[in-house]
């Protein structure tokens, strides 16, 4: 999943969709979320290369030679770094409202330095920029003012076309935060991610059957994020969620799921 979080956030419902159509699906928490290890606030000990092992760790425990990789947002970028650095182990990878460089995303933020990341795509809206920021000062021990931060931020990456999916409530934030061993190290991702070589250089090298899937109204990697990626990748097919954030809401299931089952089918 992406930055900040859990596993959680890959919706049972659709996972039991993807399940039903002959897929073993298995999601786990990232570094930093949910049951895994955490580090201290601010001190990420590891990068998106080490996410991506951490990936092909998850193989090894269930015994499974290759897999097909599906990634969200940083997710997506794992996604890419488990194709560069294990391409014998993925069978395709699906990037999902990713990026082939968050550059422009990191140095828009004062919440992180970007580690000299940066290509000419478009940063996050301003609306965007201020629900990080306020997150940077968060008291994360605070149950209720945790949730609330966390609802500001699904509103602000909403589209147009489904400004209130409502699948992820007050009621789904309050079930990750108490399930968390840590919850404030969630917000190490950015600073591993900025701590991260960079890769869009070696992405003209990936030969994996590739689906870059994007919302054309994504206001914190901006569509042209995900065209970049699809033009960066040969071969790569892309599909568009017309009106669609940085989210994944439940109406366009009926278009995603089809495309992942379609494009896994190999």
């Amino acid at each position: 999943m992406g930055a900040g979080a859990s596993m959680l956030r890959w919706e049972v419902d659709l996972c039991s969709q993807l399940a039903d159509g002959g897929r073993f699906v298995i999601r786990y928490d990232n570094r930093d979320t949910g049951k895994t290890t955490s580090c201290p606030l601010g001190e990420p000990n590891y990068t998106l290369a080490d996410m991506a092992a951490d990936g092909v760790a998850v193989l090894d425990a269930y015994g499974i030679e290759k897999a097909h990789i599906v990634g969200a947002s940083m997710g997506g970028m794992i996604t890419q770094m488990i194709g560069l650095n294990h391409p014998d182990r993925a069978l395709t990878l699906t990037p999902i409202m990713s990026t082939p460089d968050p550059g422009a995303t990191l140095e828009a933020s004062d919440a992180f330095d970007s580690g000299g990341h940066r290509e000419t795509l478009s940063p996050p809206t301003s609306e965007i920029l201020e629900a990080i920021g306020a997150m940077a000062g968060l008291d994360w021990t605070d149950r209720d003012t945790v949730i609330g931060v966390q609802m500001q931020m699904v509103r602000a990456l909403a589209g147009s076309k489904y400004p209130d999916d409502g699948s992820l409530g007050e009621d789904f934030f309050a079930a990750d935060f108490d399930r968390a061993i840590n919850y404030a190290s969630s917000f190490n991702h950015g600073p591993a991610i900025a701590g991260s070589e960079p890769w869009s250089h070696r992405l003209k090298d990936l030969d994996i059957p590739t689906l870059v899937i994007h919302g054309n109204d994504d206001p914190i990697l901006p569509y042209d994020h995900g065209q970049a990626l699809h033009a960066a990748i040969p071969g790569s097919k892309m599909l568009t969620m017309d009106g669609v954030g940085h989210e994944l809401p439940r109406p366009v299931w009926d278009t995603v799921i089809p495309a992942i089952l379609d494009h896994t089918s190999s």
